[in-house]
């Protein structure tokens, strides 16, 4: 039996932790440097990881941790905390705090519980599986969606797509409102998403760390989340995230999906 109690306390000083190391460096010209995949990388990133890192390594020993920017540190019991300190650096390096720090508990290859806190604008969302998602303490619900054309969609960007996921992406596009489209937010997204701000997101490429502590989030609030085939994600899946604020959509959007344009 998982004490929530507890593992919710944990991941609140957590993002405590990654807030404090983060909130020095923003908007301070701080510079950036290109990792292997050319994707930004900063202080604040690494000071953020190894602040949470501190905590677990005191207070979870046998748990693994998984970070964006540190990689893996094995752990004995089956469960793991994955770790991304800034989601959305290129946002955090233009002075936009649409970033956040991503902390989830994933066991058995299923995230059991999800934090996103964006530092700056001093809100956190947290998600438990079984349990409603609060933003900064409260209970919030997407909202519903009478058909997919009157869908707000938002992506992180275009150029993450590669040609195919690309075409694919804008055959989904194509049936939702397209004068609503929102590029840019990475977490940010989804996080609106499940306040009901948004009504769905769709991304390609991404890493556990990426979107893990989004699965609790989204489906406590009312929505769910799928691949592009409309299956639960997982440690497994390969990256092709859909979140949807109405689940009644779904296949609605695994078929506007499977139409390339």
């Amino acid at each position: 039996m998982i004490d929530f109690d507890r593992e919710v306390a944990l991941a609140m000083r957590l993002a405590d932790a990654a807030g404090a190391a983060i909130r020095p460096h923003f908007r301070s010209g701080l510079a950036a440097e290109r990792k292997s995949d050319a994707s930004p990388v900063t202080l604040a990133d690494r000071a953020a990881e190894e602040a949470m890192r501190l905590i677990l390594k005191a207070e979870s020993p046998a748990d693994t941790v998984i970070g964006e920017e540190m990689g893996a540190t094995p752990g004995a019991s089956g469960r793991s905390w994955v770790l991304d300190p800034i989601d959305g650096t290129t946002g955090f390096l233009a002075g936009r705090p649409l970033f956040g720090t991503l902390i989830a508990l994933v066991i058995e290859g299923f995230p059991v519980l999800g934090v996103i806190d964006q530092p700056i604008l001093g809100e956190r969302w947290v998600g438990v599986i079984g349990k409603p998602t609060l933003f900064n303490g409260k209970p919030v619900r997407t909202r519903p969606l009478a058909q997919l054309s009157d869908a707000a969609l938002a992506t992180t960007g275009p150029h993450y797509f590669d040609d195919h996921d690309g075409s694919h992406f804008m055959g989904l596009a194509a049936k939702t409102d397209h004068k609503r489209m929102v590029m840019g937010g990475d977490c940010y997204n989804y996080a609106m998403l499940a306040i009901g701000q948004l009504d769905l997101v769709c991304e390609a490429g991404l890493k556990l760390h990426d979107w893990a502590a989004l699965v609790p989030i989204v489906e406590g609030a009312g929505g769910t989340m799928a691949d592009w085939n409309g299956e639960p994600l997982h440690a497994g899946s390969h990256g092709h995230v859909i979140a949807l604020g109405d689940p009644a959509r779904l296949d609605d959007v695994v078929e506007a999906l499977a139409c390339a344009h």
